[in-house]
């Protein structure tokens, strides 16, 4: 019984060590594994935002100030358009995209601002 309860205790200790996010420590490596994130998340039919957006039926471009923060967070985002989609859409939209949580986390206490375009 006590083997048992050690192999249960090592197994749950690995799959949370597994389970703990990256950290991606430079300016340029944190904005570029952020891009490429969004891009996934937003194309095609698996990704999150993408079916979140396809619900909402939004539709249109939208360009987004994003601010991330630790814990892959996202603190802030702000609408760059110049009035091409309407208000609505775009609060829509941006409480789609600061909902989302990236796979990585930043270093704490700092924060990293990078402009993003979402073609929908």
């Amino acid at each position: 019984m006590k083997q048992i309860t050690i192999i249960l205790m090592l197994l749950v200790a690995a799959t949370t060590y597994g389970q703990k996010k990256q950290l991606v420590e430079y300016r340029e490596n944190i904005v570029a594994r952020a891009v490429a994130e969004l891009d996934s998340v937003a194309s095609g039919p698996e990704g999150v935002i993408f079916r979140q957006v396809t619900e909402s039926g939004i539709h249109g471009q939208y360009v987004f100030d994003i601010t991330l923060r630790e814990k892959g967070e996202i603190a802030t985002v702000f609408v760059v358009n110049d009035g091409v989609n309407s208000i609505a859409m775009q609060n829509r939209m941006k409480d789609i995209v600061k909902r989302y949580r990236f796979s990585f986390k930043v270093p704490k206490g700092k924060s990293y601002k990078f402009q993003y375009t979402f073609n929908l």
